[in-house]
């Protein structure tokens, strides 16, 4: 689970929150694979600079790669510190993916973005999703990404011609688990058509930062 590097994007508008006032808010994306969620998500963040989108900056126990720069793509820190904070409960979640390698938010670095009014995504597992709204409440929205049907979802899978028979059962096998989640997130969107989703995804993230 190497996620994508959360950078801060640098066009995007002063870290204020237009639609919410000085401090941001939390919105929360899950789905299973082949949902289209990260389409949806990057198109958000590319082409609605005015939400003032800024993902959460992750911490990871791995080695920086390339031109990483620590508070930049993440936090780096080594495993032994990583555990430590663990046991500080500093992290709003966490996972060990293989022995001594770690990715998790620290609670600490999420509330430095929201008081500096930036609207804060998460990018998650359905049991990260459901676990971030709990621990925020009202302050969160969660999304829950969902296919038109697990026949549909077959057929991107099998679309995209990355993986093999093998590996496309065992996602499908995961993601009709992560379906039974998508009653605990505050809204489905059904992503049968992508433009449809994007425009209701839109609306709901509009609506949420809008209210009191």
């Amino acid at each position: 689970m190497d996620k994508q590097p959360t950078t801060l994007c640098s066009n995007h508008a002063p870290a204020t929150s237009p639609l919410r006032g000085d401090r941001g808010g939390v919105i929360i994306f899950s789905a299973p694979s082949g949902s289209g969620k990260s389409t949806i998500v990057n198109w958000l963040m590319a082409e609605h600079p005015e939400l003032n989108l800024y993902f959460s900056i992750s911490c990871t126990s791995r080695a920086p790669r390339g031109t990483e720069q620590n508070g930049v793509e993440y936090f780096f820190l080594t495993p032994d510190e990583f555990r430590q904070r663990i046991e500080n409960d500093e992290f709003l979640e966490y996972e060990e993916v293989y022995e001594d390698r770690f990715y998790g938010t620290l609670k600490a670095q999420v509330e430095r973005q929201l008081a500096a009014g930036q609207n804060v995504v998460f990018d998650v597992d359905v049991k990260g999703g459901v676990n971030i709204k709990r621990f925020y409440g009202e302050r969160a929205m969660s999304l829950f990404i969902q296919p038109p049907s697990v026949e549909e979802l077959r057929r991107r899978l099998e679309g995209r011609g990355t993986d093999t028979a093998e590996a496309i059962e065992a996602r499908l096998a995961k993601a009709e688990y992560e379906l039974t989640f998508a009653p605990q997130f505050d809204h489905i969107v059904v992503n049968d058509d992508l433009e449809v989703a994007k425009q209701e995804t839109l609306r709901l993230i509009r609506e949420f930062l809008a209210a009191e």
